[in-house]
């Protein structure tokens, strides 16, 4: 029997709708097993309660669960990369993410508030003084998490270019293997440098503390261990917020009322952030994961040792949960989406995400309320083969 592929292409000329298929995998009482473009067959969970059960449930398992990359042939029994902890569960990655929750809480984003405003600040001044029109996503989007996520970690803001060539290629789904692991074994040595160099020297960043907490922990990290997760930090630090910031741009230009509203209003800017997070849902092909234990998700019963993929963009749009779930409501009580995904492995960077958002948000569109796209809008060329969704380019201008 033919397995049909996962659901990957967006709706015929909206490109911020999720693929059509998933509202049918909703509506059905049976559930779709489909060919991932990891390579392995898994059960679609398409309505917002089972995804929160998938990646939430303790017969459900993360290990080893490989990424949305096209790997033909891969060895799922692999052993896990030291420092991976989106492939482990339990105690082995509770080590880990205790290593990080402290550089993310609440209150030490809110201390970083004001650095925030100043360099989305610092772009629109940037924008505005440059020439018209610009890219957006290159001018923009893209600098501002950089430069958070380097500031934080510790990484030279210098060196912006060479890891920005090789996150893109990791991110890619049409996965070139030796381009994309060459490009991932050079951000991961890269990465061993600035470690070692705090190992010897410590800083006030968030590797040098990471560090001095592994070392109290008992349980001290290794430097294999310590390179993945800062590599981790840094692709997931600039990737997904770049690219939200410009596809979320994108789509309000596109939605003039709405964007009226959050230009009128600052104090929007919160659940606007809310909303668009659920209505875009940039991690596009969903979360891999492997039964432990038979058990039943809904009304599929699932058998040990099977995958099944958590389709967050779904969840997000289930009219079981929010009302007109298709259209944009920045005045939407959306903070139980799925765009950070749920349980144990939720974003650990989320408040942070949501902080440089909320800026960008509450900022961009009152100080340039001209903003429009310089191109039609159907010329815009969207990432449809990378894990993270977004735009390629998007040029913009405004009124003087």
């Amino acid at each position: 029997m033919t397995v049909p592929a996962f659901p990957a292409t967006r709706a015929p000329g909206c490109p911020f709708e999720p693929p059509p298929e998933f509202t049918e995998l909703r509506a059905q009482e049976s559930a779709t097993k489909t060919a991932t473009p990891a390579g392995v067959d898994a059960w679609v969970v398409s309505r917002y309660d089972d995804v929160r059960t998938v990646l939430s449930a303790p017969g459900i398992s993360s290990r080893c669960a490989p990424s949305m990359h096209i790997t033909p042939g891969a060895d799922l029994a692999r052993e896990v990369m030291p420092g991976n902890m989106l492939q482990l569960d339990g105690p082995e990655h509770a080590r880990l993410r205790r290593m990080l929750t402290a550089e993310f809480t609440v209150r030490r984003v809110e201390a970083l508030r004001p650095y925030i405003q100043s360099i989305v600040d610092e772009h629109i001044d940037a924008l505005l003084a440059g020439p018209k029109p610009a890219d957006f996503y290159e001018a923009f989007a893209l600098p501002i998490p950089s430069l958070v996520i380097c500031e934080l970690l510790g990484v030279p803001y210098a060196d912006r270019h060479t890891f920005h060539k090789q996150s893109a290629a990791v991110m890619r789904i049409d996965f070139d293997r030796e381009i994309g692991f060459a490009a991932y074994g050079q951000m991961r040595a890269y990465m061993r440098t600035l470690f070692e160099a705090r190992l010897a020297e410590p800083q006030d960043d968030l590797m040098s503390r990471m560090i001095e907490r592994s070392r109290e922990s008992g349980q001290p990290l290794t430097v294999p261990e310590m390179v993945e997760l800062g590599t981790t930090l840094l692709i997931a630090g600039h990737e997904t917020t770049a690219n939200m910031i410009a596809l979320s741009t994108a789509a309000l230009l596109q939605h003039p009322s709405e964007l009226g509203k959050l230009r009128s209003d600052a104090d929007l800017a919160p659940s606007a952030v809310e909303e668009m997070l659920r209505y875009l849902s940039v991690i596009q092909f969903g979360l891999l994961r492997q039964a432990t234990q038979d058990l039943e998700v809904g009304s599929l019963a699932v058998k040990s040792g099977e995958w099944l993929v958590a389709a967050l963009g779904s969840g997000n749009r289930d009219a079981a949960v929010y009302s007109d779930p298709d259209s944009i409501d920045l005045q939407r009580k959306a903070k139980t989406h799925l765009a950070f995904g749920f349980g144990i492995h939720q974003c650990v960077g989320q408040q942070l995400a949501r902080v440089e958002l909320q800026e960008v948000y509450a900022r961009l569109f009152r100080r340039i309320p001209t903003l429009r796209l310089a191109v039609p809008f159907d010329t815009v060329e969207f990432k449809d083969k990378a894990l993270v969704y977004g735009v390629e380019k998007l040029p913009v201008t405004w009124e003087e």
